[in-house]
């Protein structure tokens, strides 16, 4: 993965555009120093949010199953609505 400084990155960004795009190249962009931000391949981009995706569902399920555990009552769609000032 290749470093760059964010003003470098704002002069050289059509040909940062092409690492990224067709040399599939990751792309860490430094402010200071310090790493603030990446570039990377929109099929990268596609897999991290099918991974969050898989993982907030893991988490529903959990969470579902440990409500269905406490035996806890529903609580209202409307009644939620209402709580939440929606």
């Amino acid at each position: 993965m290749s470093t760059i400084t964010a003003a470098k990155a704002r002069d050289a960004f059509s040909d940062m555009l092409g690492q990224v795009s067709y040399a599939k190249e990751r792309i860490t962009l430094t402010r200071r120093g310090r790493a603030v931000a990446a570039v990377v391949p929109i099929e990268d981009l596609k897999l991290l949010e099918a991974l969050e995706d898989h993982l907030d569902g893991q988490d529903a399920i959990k969470a579902l199953e440990e409500w269905e555990k406490s035996g806890e009552p529903s609580i209202p769609w409307e009644q939620v609505k209402k709580d939440l000032g929606l």
